[in-house]
């Protein structure tokens, strides 16, 4: 966070200015700031100018060794970003949020063994901040289309959040410096949305959580740009097949273990492989916390599913190996073949009749991008390695 004691005036330069500009501050650019109502005054002709330019994209994420030096696995290259984007005071936000270095440290204090169970206003705060995300991930779902930058996508993102009075929960979490992550092609997951255009047969995840009301909400969409080949339309029908199959043994006495048989099943079906590194997790005050949700068959995980537990399940399908590579940036993971990754994600209760996904998504057309939805859930108490 800056300090306006560290700060000038941007009208005469002079240092200690003890007011910000208002509309900054409204629309969530960064600050500027003045040493007196006279000089804000003075600047204002040319300082409100500010509030329509659209910032721009010219920041690396990796620097020019690692771009030389890194032996890329598939066809894709970092573009550039744009700065972090504001989010306006009024609106409550994660202990990270101002974090210097985006620490959750009431993460890093939890009981991270003890799984997530929702009671009373709970149920009804994640149904809220779920149906929130909903609304935000199908504005981002339905603005995908060849051209259409990551970063684009990022700043309808944003600007959707801010309209429903939450914060984009990818924003500054241990330094992300985005509002979604956007996963296009080779990707697996934690994709930054960057200047890179979307070019037509791309496919593209986009992963949307909010912050409301003291809650988090989490879900992502692969979604197709233009017209998909063959080999896309069956990753992606099976990744999300691979999700629902997974959903349908969700019930009270379930081992959170035994949910990854079916995603496995499913996927080697098509002669596909899923992911190991990264794992669902439990949600709800805490972006994330235990359970941990692993999506491949035969791990170790621990813990039983009882009535309350709310938690995502979010497995990533590989067309090659089930193995991954961190791009220097530290948050981009790709296929180590350079072959395409697609996954879907819910986050759900877990009801006395069974799962409640508390939000599913509805059938989306295929115009800029194609999603696929599944079959009717009970939602009758709920309505709906590493952690992703």
């Amino acid at each position: 966070m800056n300090k306006m004691s560290d700060q000038t005036c941007a009208g005469c330069g002079k240092g200690k200015p003890t007011m910000q500009c208002p509309k900054c501050r409204e629309i969530g650019l960064p600050p500027t700031y003045y040493c007196e109502q006279t000089c804000f005054q003075k600047s204002w002709k040319e300082h409100k100018k500010e509030h329509k330019k659209a910032p721009e994209a010219s920041i690396p994420t990796m620097s020019a060794e690692s771009m030389m030096m890194f032996n890329f696995t598939g066809e894709l290259r970092p573009g550039k970003i744009t700065p972090m984007r504001m989010v306006p005071e009024s609106i409550a936000r994660p202990d990270y949020a101002n974090h210097p270095q985006g620490h959750s440290l009431s993460e890093q204090a939890s009981n991270s063994a003890k799984s997530v169970r929702l009671r009373g206003d709970d149920v009804e705060k994640m149904r809220k901040v779920c149906r929130l995300a909903r609304e935000v991930l199908d504005i981002a779902c339905a603005a995908v289309r060849p051209g259409v930058t990551g970063d684009e996508i990022d700043r309808i993102v944003h600007e959707a959040c801010i309209e429903r009075k939450s914060y984009p929960s990818p924003l500054n979490y241990y330094g992300f410096p985005k509002s979604v992550c956007t996963s296009v092609n080779e990707v697996i997951c934690h994709g930054i949305p960057d200047s890179r255009p979307l070019v037509e047969g791309d496919i593209v995840n986009i992963d949307v959580t909010l912050f409301h009301d003291g809650v988090h909400g989490d879900l992502n969409e692969t979604v197709f740009v233009g017209k998909p080949d063959a080999e896309s339309i069956k990753l992606v029908l099976a990744a999300y097949e691979c999700l629902w199959a997974s959903i349908e043994d969700v019930k009270p006495g379930m081992f959170y273990r035994n949910i990854a048989k079916k995603i496995d099943a499913r996927a080697t079906v098509d002669g596909l492989s899923v992911v190991k590194t990264y794992c669902g997790h439990g949600i709800h005050k805490l972006f994330h916390t235990a359970p941990t949700v692993p999506h491949f068959a035969g791990n170790r995980a621990t813990g039983v599913m009882e009535p309350g537990h709310c938690f995502t399940i979010e497995p990533m399908i590989n067309q090659g190996g089930r193995g991954d590579v961190l791009w220097p940036d530290n948050w981009t993971s790709v296929t180590p073949d350079g072959k395409r990754s697609a996954q879907f994600e819910e986050t759900m209760i877990v009801t006395d009749r069974g799962r409640g996904v508390l939000v599913p998504g509805t059938p989306r057309g295929s115009g800029a991008g194609v999603a696929f939805h599944g079959p009717g859930v009970d939602n009758g108490a709920a309505g709906s390695g590493k952690l992703t």
